[in-house]
């Protein structure tokens, strides 16, 4: 079963000749299966490769124009599937474009640290990047009844939104996949690629975190609490984030002094993920960690929208010293919008210092009622 991916869409929008679109997104989440859709849409005009593959290593890494040129053939569209693994990549990319008429590139990787240090630098004005995540909702809604939406949604708090999780209808399976993922995929890239020999360190690390959703976290605290360095944890912090397992807000600050903006909130890609790191997999009704839950949801799914939708917004949270806050603040367009993300329906008011200080941004409450329309 396929379910029909909205970066499609915006491939094909984006493919030009002489341009590269480079796809990032965690292991597992649908790349190569994106891929291969692009290439039914143009079945005699495409080649695709995997850089895993050692021969294609040593073609894509070969840096002669005539090697290069032999490669691709006929094809005008070349696709390259785990193309971090190849070396020098990002340079290959930059001769085939600059000295192959008409051909058009899409590289797809799961380590956006070294897929961007490999690629970044020689493909400066000639490259689209997209983010792919787990499926979102707005793409869910394609295949499923807003009835059957509201009845998954317990689900996708609890086992997240992977596509083999989503087409899979066996928690039990789902379980087993989840807890696969952490321990044979989660820290490859980190392992692989950045010297580290452990990965224990880093799960606990993560253990933290994901009791610590919609709180700011402090490095130094993280530091004393396992055992390391402050700097480590910043250092692993930015690993796991350049990976795709974690993403953080910055606090948000224009005018009041009495803003706090030092620490950011740390937020999984997944549920599913940061259920399994916890091996927590019990139903709604029997958790305390539900407001957790529903503001990592509502976040990351806000996150999906304005990626597939290609709105350029900056995130944020907003907090006082004296505990006014604004779970997600939206800059977009030049207008601030907040939202205040809660699991049962009840009326908020907008903070007075919010709105006095921010007089011409908008205010929302998402609760399990109104979701979708914020989401999709």
């Amino acid at each position: 079963m396929y379910i029909p991916q909205y970066h499609l869409k915006n491939i094909i929008k984006l493919l030009t000749p002489q341009k590269a679109i480079i796809l990032y997104g965690p292991r597992r989440c649908g790349k190569t299966t994106l891929l291969k859709e692009v290439i039914k849409q143009f079945k005699d005009e495409s080649l695709f490769v995997n850089g895993e593959d050692i021969v294609i290593q040593d073609f894509l890494s070969s840096q002669s124009i005539e090697k290069l040129k032999n490669f691709l053939g006929k094809s005008k569209i070349l696709i390259i599937d785990e193309a971090q693994k190849i070396k020098n990549i990002g340079l290959n990319i930059k001769l085939i474009l600059d000295n192959i008429e008409g051909v058009k590139l899409i590289a797809s990787g799961s380590s956006s640290f070294d897929l961007a240090k490999n690629i970044g630098e020689p493909l400066t004005g000639r490259k689209f990047t997209l983010k792919l995540y787990p499926l979102a909702q707005l793409e869910l809604k394609e295949t499923e009844t807003h009835a059957q939406t509201i009845a998954l949604l317990e689900n996708r708090l609890i086992y997240g939104s992977y596509p083999e999780v989503v087409i899979n209808n066996d928690n039990n399976k789902n379980i087993l996949y989840l807890k696969e993922i952490v321990n044979s995929y989660l820290y490859k890239d980190i392992l692989e690629l950045d010297g580290i020999r452990h990965s224990d360190k880093i799960s606990r690390l993560l253990q933290c975190l994901a009791f610590q959703i919609g709180k700011e976290v402090s490095y130094t605290k993280l530091g004393t609490q396992l055992s390391m360095s402050k700097n480590t944890v910043d250092r692993y912090l930015d690993l796991l984030e350049k990976s795709f397992v974690i993403f953080k807000l910055s606090g948000f600050s224009r005018n009041l002094r009495k803003e706090i903006t030092k620490n950011p909130r740390y937020y999984f890609y997944d549920l599913g993920i940061r259920n399994a790191l916890i091996n927590n997999f019990n139903p709604v009704f029997l958790r305390d960690d539900i407001g957790m839950l529903w503001e990592n949801y509502i976040i990351v799914e806000m996150l999906k929208k304005q990626e597939y939708y290609q709105f350029f917004s900056n995130n944020f949270f907003w907090r006082t010293y004296d505990k006014k806050e604004i779970d997600l603040i939206e800059e977009k367009n030049g207008k601030l919008y907040g939202y205040e993300i809660k699991w049962s329906k009840q009326k908020i008011k907008s903070p007075d210092e919010w709105k006095e200080t921010y007089k011409n941004s908008e205010y929302n409450v998402i609760n399990k009622e109104n979701y979708l329309e914020f989401i999709i």
